[in-house]
Order: C-alpha cells, then sequence, then structure tokens
C-alpha cells in the first residue's frame, strides 16, 4: 500500500509540473502575439515636403504594410536578378547554338562540295566501266539500265532535282550512287571470272621473256638471217637472247611437261623441248645446265636451267624457239600477247 501512495504523489507531481509549463509556455506565447500585434499595428507617419510652398502630405503607415512593401520590394528585386541571370545564361546558350549552328553550315557546304566530286567521278567510273564492257562484250549494264524507274541506274543519279520534301539532294545522290554499285557488282564479279580464265589461259601459252627478269635482249630475230659461221642467209627458226653472260636463269614461259631434256654437240648443245596445251611446244637451245628432268610438270616462270654456250655458238645466249604442232612460228609475237592485252584494257578504260 504504501508504495502505491507513493507512485501516485509521483503521478500527481508529474501532472501539476506539465500544467504549469504548459500554462507558463502559452502565457509567454500570449504575451509574444500581443506585443508583435501591437508592433504590427504601431502607425508610422510618412511627411512629403515639397521644395515649394505647396501642400505637405502625410503618409500613414503601420508596421505590417511596410514589412510587405518590404517583401514584395524584395521579390521584384530578386526576379529582376534571376531573370538577368537567366537571359544571360539564355543568350551564351543562343551563342554557343549559333556557332555550332555555322560549323555544321560549313561542314554541309564542304560535304556539298565533296558529293559533286563523287558525282564527277561517279560519271567518269561509268564510262570507263561500260567501256571495258563494251569491249569484252559483257552488255549487263545496258539490262540494268531498264531499271531507271526504280532509281537504280546511274542515269537517275545524274538527273535528280531536289526532293519537294525538302530532303537534302546530297542524300538522294548518294543513295542513288549506292543502288547503282549494288547492282554493278554482278557484271563486275563476271569480268573477274572472265579474266581469272584470260590469266589461265595465259599461264598456258608462251608469252612471257624467257629470262627471268626480263633480263637480255634479242640479239638475232626469227627468220631470214645471215648465219654467223658460213655467213649464208639462212632461215633463223627462233630468237636468240643474250645478257652477254653465262649463268643467267632461264625460264619456262608457259605450263607443261619437259619432254626432252638433251645435248647435240653440233647444234643446241644443252637443249629442253617443253610441251604446253593447246598444241603449243618450246625449245631452250645452247644451255650451261639443266635444272629439270624428263617427264617433270612446270610452270610458267619456273627456273629450266641457265644460260651458255654450249653447241654451236659463237658466244653465251639462249636459242628460243615456239612450235605449233608441226610449224614452227615467230616466238616474239607471243612476247606481246601480255602487252598488247594490257593495252586492249587501257584503252576500253579510256573510251
Amino acid at each position: 500500500m504504501a508504495q502505491v501512495h507513493e507512485y501516485k504523489r509521483f503521478e500527481n507531481n508529474v501532472v501539476k509540473k506539465t500544467k504549469s509549463r504548459v500554462f507558463a509556455v502559452g502565457g509567454a506565447l500570449r504575451v509574444f502575439f500581443a506585443a508583435l500585434g501591437r508592433l504590427m499595428n504601431r502607425h508610422y507617419t510618412l511627411v512629403l515636403v515639397p521644395h515649394s510652398e505647396k501642400k505637405i502630405y502625410n503618409l500613414q503607415v503601420t508596421f505590417f504594410s511596410m514589412i510587405c512593401a518590404a517583401l514584395v520590394l524584395g521579390v521584384v528585386v530578386g526576379s529582376f536578378f534571376w531573370y538577368r541571370n537567366s537571359y544571360n545564361d539564355n543568350q551564351n546558350i543562343l551563342t554557343d547554338k549559333d556557332s555550332k549552328l555555322h560549323e555544321t553550315q560549313a561542314s554541309l557546304d564542304q560535304l556539298r562540295d565533296e558529293v559533286g566530286a563523287l558525282r564527277k567521278e561517279a560519271r567518269n567510273f561509268q564510262n570507263t566501266l561500260s567501256g571495258v564492257f563494251s569491249t569484252i562484250g559483257i552488255n549487263t549494264l545496258d539490262t540494268q539500265s531498264s531499271k531507271t524507274a526504280s532509281g537504280g541506274d546511274l542515269s537517275s543519279f545524274f538527273d535528280m532535282r531536289e526532293s519537294a520534301e525538302g530532303r537534302l539532294r546530297e542524300a538522294d545522290e548518294i543513295r542513288s550512287l549506292a543502288s547503282y554499285l549494288a547492282e554493278t557488282r554482278e557484271p563486275i564479279e563476271n569480268l573477274g571470272k572472265l579474266l581469272e580464265s584470260q590469266s589461265s589461259l595465259l599461264t598456258e601459252v608462251p608469252n612471257i621473256w624467257p629470262i627471268k627478269g626480263g633480263h637480255g635482249h634479242i640479239s638475232m630475230f626469227f627468220g631470214e638471217n645471215e648465219h654467223p659461221f658460213t655467213g649464208q642467209i639462212y632461215v633463223h627458226r627462233g630468237i636468240d637472247l643474250s645478257t652477254f653472260r653465262s649463268g643467267d636463269p632461264i625460264v619456262a614461259t608457259a605450263d607443261g611437261q619437259v619432254v626432252t631434256v638433251d645435248y647435240d654437240p653440233t647444234g643446241f648443245g644443252n637443249y629442253v623441248i617443253i610441251r604446253h596445251k593447246h598444241g603449243f611446244y618450246t625449245r631452250y637451245g645452247h644451255m650451261q645446265s639443266f635444272k629439270v628432268r624428263t617427264g617433270q610438270r612446270v610452270q610458267q616462270g619456273e627456273v629450266i636451267g641457265y644460260i651458255g654456250k654450249t653447241g654451236l655458238t659463237t658466244g653465251p645466249h639462249l636459242h628460243y624457239e615456239v612450235h605449233i604442232g608441226s610449224d614452227v612460228v615467230d616466238p616474239y609475237k607471243f612476247l606481246n600477247v601480255r602487252m598488247s592485252a594490257g593495252r586492249v584494257n587501257l584503252n576500253a578504260g579510256k573510251s
């Protein structure tokens, strides 16, 4: 029981202290707001005295109205400074955008110049390619020229006008050029296949210089010549190639198979005969030594021996013959096959 009475007393003391503190705070707030109200309601008189004998103006205001006026003035001044800073920031942004716009315009002008140059080169490319295809008999481009309505032919690329929607003309030109190049792929692939077949044909026909590296010169041509020993006119059945020394490598002028490796003391000396496709044979005489054997298959440009002065000869040189079946032909004509093919392609590119 004593503990219960003691707890009750403690509880009553806490309640009394709390009430007294609440009443004290409430009283202080009442005093504060009363003083604030009196301050806000305090009147002030503003006297406006003109520098003349005109009427003096008295303006009565309260402290509250002055605070409101000060707040309004602060808001106006603050808004002014905020607007000025915002205006300066926007002006800087616009200046930066304008600078970037000028740079973009300069880049666009450069792009237009580049597209113009591309357009010119594309015209030259079309003329050259058409000439090449016409020369070799490929008319794929002519067939595809009927696709003008689809925008794929280069003629539409050259006759293009700026679109009504205001799109860049250069973009349309590039798209048309890309379409044209895509359609040109097939005839170019056909051209590659043709050149590949021609390349394989050129390796089967004796048409390269028989001395490795293109060294030497023709010391005696095919046909009627003066015999170096008898002085009489005779028919020279090949051409003589000289480098003024022995030991220079001799190469096979076409793919083929070695059918003869022999020695003729009163004629060709050490000589090699190679059989090629399409009825061609080639003979290489007066060799110093061999690097092939009978039955061996050789490729165009492969070394088969070395220049010497064996057999009936006045000095080191290579005697070179070309046979078609049983007929002997001028080897010099075949030495120009590759050059002639190159000239044809070059002339086709200029047409």
